[in-house]
């Protein structure tokens, strides 16, 4: 099947499209939610014995569809646009489609998690997931394959807000950092698990069916495990604190403190308890009636995650080196997939240093590591030759990706899930995550067009990207609190104090 290149009527048929596919996955996320309600009235997740590393492990399986579905689309791309004889403006349009339902899934899922419970969504997520990649892998053209993007978007942008505030609630004071972590650990190890995909697909037809349709399809599979997961998992104890039933929040923290005696539990649900009675109803307006410090810091954080350039390197690192420095297209893609291992193990160390270091020193150092990364990048590919230049830009990239991967990537989802009050916690985390998509949209438009403004002189957008790594260290300084050691409880005082 082919496609003409848009027009007027195309663009208003996409935007048609567009709002029935909204539609659709709005009826499809409230029946699910009926469903759910029916299994969890007759105890389903509660005849399954459940432990600590279950829990955090299966919780955290949202950031590695989040990671998946972000990378896979930039080895399906070329060969989509070759099937389906797309324009450039249409394959541009497939690639970012995804970000308009990411936008729409953060900002929404926030209040119907905060009414109906972090476990119940994250299942509305995961079919989500399911129905955006099987639509992927079947689709026929154009249109179709927009609308799959679009409910892919959904659900990564839910997944996105969700996952930080169900994990925060879940962990205990002294570990969250850590735990946390493991949602952007997931999301490191899911974009390298989308790049392995690319490459074991790429060129094979299996049983007669495109490589494009395959590597797309692969995700149904951690797509069908978050699902069965999410069924599974328990409910977060301070949402169910919130909605009166302390006997369950008591089981769920005794489930998952079982390194601390019973005594110690019931103190922890006390202070739990003593703060969801002061919160009033969640809400916009209540949002920046209280929360207005927790929210100008997420926002920030989340817009200097992706301004500093991130995505620019996990959408666009083989463009940066076939137009940049002329690599033949698979030496391209090999270089993004040692950028991705880079990003997995260092990400790695994150998780075991989380809880040892402040959050804001961390984030603080972060920040110098990319600042001087990027800016002798630009200055090299400005002044040196760039015959010769390869080489040392991999090599500053990589230490680029260090400082973020070990600071940025994962301290912003950590404190997004940390900083707002139980009462708006879920809004809170939606309107962080939406900044980020947000963000992210800003870079993945502007960073070819950038590139191209600069001759294709890889130091143009990387300078732009150092300025943002420098302008985040006075935002941390005056805007960011910190919160490592501390409870959740104890952070929203301080927060409710500012």
């Amino acid at each position: 099947m082919t496609t003409a290149a848009s027009s007027p009527t195309s663009t208003q048929t996409t935007a048609d499209a567009t709002n029935a596919v909204a539609s659709k996955a709005a009826s499809e996320a409230a029946n699910a939610i009926e469903a759910i309600e029916a299994m969890e009235s007759r105890g389903f997740s509660s005849r399954f014995p459940l432990n600590s590393s279950f829990i955090f492990t299966f919780g955290a399986l949202g950031g590695m569809l989040f990671g998946f579905d972000t990378g896979i689309i930039s080895g399906a791309s070329p060969l989509i646009e070759s099937d389906f004889a797309l324009s450039v403006s249409q394959t541009g349009f497939i690639t970012s489609s995804v970000l308009i339902g990411s936008c729409a899934g953060a900002l929404s899922i926030g209040a119907l998690s905060d009414r109906f419970g972090r476990k119940k969504l994250l299942i509305v997520s995961a079919i989500l997931f399911l129905i955006g990649s099987g639509m992927c892998a079947s689709a026929t053209g154009f249109l179709m394959m927009v609308a799959a993007r679009i409910i892919l978007g959904l659900a990564v942008g839910a997944a996105s807000a969700l996952t930080p505030a169900y994990l925060a609630e879940l962990a205990p004071k002294e570990h969250r950092g850590s735990l946390s972590t493991l949602f952007q650990l997931m999301i490191t190890f899911g974009i390298l698990l989308a790049y392995a995909s690319n490459l074991g697909f790429l060129g094979h037809n299996l049983l007669g069916v495109r490589d494009w349709r395959w590597m797309l399809g692969s995700a149904l599979v951690p797509a069908a495990l978050l699902l069965i997961g999410g069924i599974l998992l328990p409910e977060s104890p301070r949402y169910l604190v919130n909605k009166g039933d302390e006997r369950n929040a008591f089981k769920v923290l005794t489930l998952i403190r079982k390194d601390v005696d019973q005594t110690q539990v019931k103190l922890e649900l006390d202070e739990i308890k003593a703060v969801a009675a002061q919160d009033t109803k969640g809400g916009v307006r209540e949002l920046f009636r209280i929360a207005r410090p927790a929210l100008v810091a997420a926002v920030g954080i989340m817009l200097f995650q992706q301004l500093v350039g991130i995505n620019s390197v996990i959408y666009f690192l083989p463009q940066v080196f076939i137009k940049g420095f002329g690599f033949p297209e698979n030496d391209a893609i090999w270089v993004s997939v040692g950028i991705g291992v880079v990003n997995f193990v260092s990400t790695i160390v994150a998780t075991l240093i989380m809880d040892k270091f402040p959050r804001k020193t961390m984030l603080i150092f972060g920040s110098v590591v990319m600042t001087v990364s990027l800016a002798i990048l630009a200055v090299m590919n400005f002044v040196g030759d760039v015959a010769v230049l390869a080489i040392p830009t991999m090599i500053l990239i990589a230490f680029y990706i260090l400082g973020f991967a070990i600071s940025w990537g994962p301290i912003a989802w950590v404190l997004i899930g940390e900083i707002f009050p139980l009462s708006v916690r879920g809004i809170g985390s939606s309107f962080g995550s939406a900044a980020n998509w947000l963000g992210n949209f800003v870079v993945s438009q502007f960073f070819l067009m950038l590139l191209a403004a600069f001759g294709n002189n890889v130091g143009g957008p990387f300078a732009i990207f150092g300025v943002f790594s420098l302008l985040s260290i006075p935002f941390v300084m005056r805007f960011v609190p910190e919160t490592k050691g501390k409870s959740l409880e104890e952070i929203e005082a301080e927060m409710t104090r500012r």
